[in-house]
């Protein structure tokens, strides 16, 4: 009988997953590149309904790749503090809506299409699927179990590893604080200013609590940060900033050339966009909201209009650039080119 660690290994011939990246860049393409490549590719199930996420799924079979993952979102519960969450709303309306035009639009919480999606994903049972932002209900980790999918979730301390572990994950994907876009914590309200453990500190830390096989996220820009992962004990590992550049990625013009630009050099923590803590490039938008509060998705739905309309009138200062601490260094090469650079010393 097969243990997770082998059922994560069968899962592609090389340990590099294409990390699931919501709102546009993780492209069918770009999964079904993956696979092909030989790695292993995760469609964002993030902000897509389940008819458009079905639509995804027959798109990468489509494109030659039968096996992949696919990743969704916990829903949380709404926001604690309204009052705060309407505050910077109208703080938003006030100081960003004359710029572009646009106006917030309303923030409202909603679950993303939930339940919706897991009944796709159990009719039609991926290879993997994987949790962010909190644990799936046993019972919804069982079926998929039953099923013969692999089940992940994302945590960032191991704290959270050990609920994972006891809400039925086969896998952890641990996330270090070098990770770009939204952080997968627990507890989303927590100052932004405390520490989170860098990636190896952090794998150390899951690996004292937990006999699961880790998939290591976060920083990992070439072939030796992926080899130190490795070395450090994760059975694979997950790159999302890496692919953000290469053709098959649906990532915005600008924010693609944002990544290139040398004017913008560093990334932060930010609950501006979403109200949730994300990396970005820093911007001009990023520098204004300092205290965004925690909403996710209230804020996240109120600052779409917004994003949008920067996007449209060619403002990257406007846009959520979300990227890792190692931006830099992403590619415009082709994804296979990519994981062949990120998998090179991977025994094989």
């Amino acid at each position: 009988m097969t243990g997770p660690v082998d059922r994560l290994r069968e899962l592609s011939a090389l340990p590099i997953w294409a990390a699931p990246m919501a709102g546009g860049p993780s492209t069918p393409a770009l999964v079904a590149a993956a696979v092909r490549a030989g790695g292993f590719g995760f469609l964002a199930g993030g902000y897509r309904p389940a008819a458009a996420l079905r639509a995804d799924m027959e798109a990468v079979r489509a494109g030659g790749a039968p096996g992949f993952g696919v990743n969704l979102f916990v829903p949380g519960s709404p926001a604690d503090d309204p009052g705060a969450v309407a505050s910077y709303v109208a703080s938003l309306r006030q100081e960003e809506a004359g710029r572009s035009g646009a106006e917030p639009g309303e923030p409202a919480w909603d679950d993303d299409d939930w339940a919706g999606k897991i009944t796709l994903l159990l009719e039609e049972p991926p290879a993997s699927v994987s949790f962010t932002f909190g644990c799936p209900p046993r019972d919804v980790a069982a079926e998929f179990r039953r099923r013969g999918t692999l089940v992940g979730i994302t945590v960032t301390s191991a704290r959270e590893a050990g609920l994972a572990a006891d809400a039925g994950a086969d896998c952890l994907i641990v996330q270090g604080r070098e990770a770009g876009a939204h952080s997968g914590t627990f507890t989303p309200g927590d100052r932004l200013t405390d520490p989170r453990p860098a990636l190896l500190d952090l794998l150390a830390e899951v690996a004292a609590v937990t006999d699961l096989p880790l998939v290591a996220a976060g920083g990992l820009a070439g072939a030796d940060e992926v080899n130190a992962a490795m070395a450090a004990g994760a059975a694979a590992v997950s790159v999302g900033t890496a692919f953000l550049r290469c053709p098959e990625s649906g990532a915005h013009p600008l924010h693609q050339a944002a990544l290139a630009d040398p004017h913008r050099t560093a990334t932060a923590v930010t609950r501006a966009f979403s109200g949730r803590p994300a990396r970005a490039i820093v911007n001009r938008f990023v520098l204004d909201h300092p205290g965004a509060p925690a909403g996710y998705p209230e804020i996240n739905n109120a600052t779409r209009p917004l994003r949008a309309a920067a996007a449209a009138t060619g403002d990257p200062d406007g846009m959520s650039l979300y990227a890792g601490m190692a931006f830099r260094a992403a590619s415009d090469r082709p994804a296979a080119e990519i994981i062949d650079k990120l998998a090179a010393g991977v025994p094989r």
